[in-house]
C-alpha cells in the first residue's frame, strides 16, 4: 500500500480540528496533572495506535459484531468511573516513585483506549478510511493529530499542576469527566429505551456517583486518634 499525502493531510487536520475541545483531551489534560507528562504521551500514543489500528483495519466488522451504541454506552460509563477513580486518596509520594513505568503507562493508556471508543474522532478515522481506502496514511495522519491536540491538553495540564491547588484540579477533573459520562448516555439511550427511562436511567446514575463521592471523600479523610 503506497503511502497517501493526500489521505495523511486530510486525516490530520479532520482529526486536530475534532480532537480540540473534545472530552479526550480533557482526560489528557487531566491525566498530565498526576503523572509525567512524557509518560502520558507516550501511553497515549499506544492507546491511540491500537484504538486507530483497530478501527482503520476492522472498523466496520467490529460495528457490525459490537453495535456502536453499545460501544459509546460502554465508553461513557468508563469516564464516569474515572471521575470518581481521580477522586480516591493519592497515593504517597515515596509509593509514587517506587511505581513501574508499565504501571503508570498501562495507568494512563487503559482509560483513553476505553474512551476512544465510540468518540467522534473514531468515528471520523473510520470515515476517512472508508473513504481514501488507505488504512495506513489514515492511521499515521489521525495519529499524529491525536499526539498534536492532546500534547497541547497535557501541556495546558502540566501548567494547571503547577498553579491550581491538586484538590481544585482534583475535583473539577472528577465533575468534568462524570458530566462528560452522563451526556455520552443521554445521547444514547433514549432512541434503545425511551426518554423517561433514560431520565431515570440517569437519576440513579447520579445517585449512586453522589453516595460514591460521599464515601470516596469520607475515606479519605486521614482518622483522628484519640489521645489518652
Amino acid at each position: 500500500m503506497e503511502f497517501s499525502v493526500v489521505a495523511f493531510t486530510a486525516s490530520f487536520l479532520l482529526i486536530v480540528l475534532a480532537e480540540m475541545g473534545d472530552k479526550t483531551q480533557f482526560l489528557a489534560m487531566s491525566l498530565a496533572t498526576r503523572y509525567d507528562a512524557y509518560k502520558v504521551l507516550f501511553a497515549i500514543f499506544l492507546a491511540t495506535v491500537l484504538n486507530f489500528g483497530i478501527v482503520v483495519l476492522i472498523g466496520q466488522f467490529l460495528t457490525t459484531l459490537v453495535p456502536l451504541y453499545v460501544i459509546s454506552l460502554a465508553a461513557s460509563l468508563s469516564f464516569i468511573g474515572f471521575g470518581l477513580w481521580t477522586l480516591r486518596a493519592e497515593k504517597p509520594k515515596n509509593e509514587a516513585k517506587n511505581a513501574s513505568k508499565f504501571g503508570i503507562i498501562g495507568a494512563v493508556s487503559v482509560p483513553f483506549f476505553i474512551a476512544e471508543f465510540g468518540d467522534k474522532t473514531e468515528l471520523a478515522t473510520i470515515s476517512l478510511a472508508a473513504d481514501y481506502q488507505n488504512a495506513l496514511s489514515v492511521l499515521i495522519g489521525a495519529t499524529l493529530a491525536m499526539l498534536v491536540a492532546d500534547g497541547i491538553g497535557i501541556a495546558v495540564g502540566v501548567v494547571l499542576g503547577k498553579h491550581v491547588p491538586e484538590k481544585t484540579i482534583k475535583w473539577v477533573s472528577a465533575a468534568m469527566f462524570i458530566v462528560f459520562g452522563l451526556a455520552g448516555i443521554y445521547e444514547v439511550l433514549p432512541a434503545k429505551i425511551g426518554l423517561a427511562f433514560t431520565e431515570l436511567t440517569l437519576v440513579l446514575l447520579i445517585i449512586f456517583c453522589t453516595s460514591a463521592i460521599i464515601f470516596i471523600t469520607r475515606k479519605s479523610k486521614p482518622s483522628k486518634k484519640r489521645v489518652y
